[in-house]
């Protein structure tokens, strides 16, 4: 049985997380099969915005941790690990939104954070809850020490504590939280925004905020300035630059709805 699905419509791939019996945890099969979907993702011009969410009360409850005693995670005869998959998304030139309609713990918190926008209910519970089973929050430190105050995150690790939706967005691991009637709209409003972009524009200011924040301060000046001339002077920076002087939109703007943009 798959322990992920995906579907498509208007340039968007809603990917969902299924596996309700174990909280969606990250063991070998929901691991492979989201790398599997990441391909999918990668291999469609059409697909514009990837959105992952969940199934269930559980958006990721983190490591099987009955895989991880007992043997190595593999998938279909390959290894996975929790960081290809982290890779795989932050590397990407699509845009990952989350819609996170349930509970994020260990391993699940990063899986929130790595995503380049997330939403999550306000009565989700997140917490970095490894110390209490004997571990550290080591691969998802990797993703989410970006986005947290170093205070937060360290009171956060150590403690293992649970807290919800609304302080994972004042602590910087979600972009909002928001009561469950307002989940749906406040995501369709974040792909709408992404669907006003164009693709290759996208893709190239995710990789500002991938690249710049590793380069010394001369190397990046270097690395940008060559990757803004270069968009600067691409017939889709025309066109978006002369629909901008006739109040119109772009070729490439679309709508979750499928109305046309005004």
């Amino acid at each position: 049985m798959a322990l992920v699905e995906t579907t498509f419509a208007g340039g968007v791939v809603t990917i969902t997380l299924c596996d309700e019996e174990r909280r969606n945890a990250l063991g070998r099969q929901l691991l492979g099969e989201l790398v599997d979907a990441i391909d999918e993702v990668e291999r469609d011009p059409e697909v514009r915005v990837a959105v992952l969410t969940n199934r269930g009360h559980v958006f990721c409850a983190g490591a099987n941790l009955a895989e991880r005693s007992a043997a190595p995670t593999t998938h279909e005869g390959r290894s996975v690990e929790l960081s290809d998959l982290f890779m795989r998304i932050k590397n990407s030139p699509t845009p990952f939104v989350g819609r996170i309609a349930g509970h994020c713990v260990a391993g699940g918190v990063g899986l929130a954070a790595v995503l380049d926008v997330s939403i999550a209910l306000e009565s989700a519970k997140f917490g970095f809850t490894e110390v209490r089973v004997g571990v550290a929050p080591a691969m998802i430190s990797v993703v989410c020490l970006p986005k947290m105050r170093l205070g937060d995150a360290q009171s956060a690790f150590l403690r293992g504590n649970r807290f919800d939706g609304a302080e994972a967005a004042r602590i910087g691991l979600i972009n909002q939280a928001v009561a469950a009637e307002e989940l749906d709209a406040a995501v369709t409003a974040v792909v709408n925004d992404l669907l006003a972009g164009e693709p290759r524009a996208i893709a190239a200011a995710k990789r500002l905020t991938v690249v710049v924040p590793t380069m010394p301060l001369d190397e990046a000046f270097a690395w940008t300035t060559e990757l803004s001339l270069g968009l600067f002077a691409s017939d889709e920076a025309r066109e978006g630059m002369t629909a901008f002087l006739e109040k119109r939109p772009a070729a490439w703007v679309r709508r979750l709805d499928g109305r046309d943009a005004t």
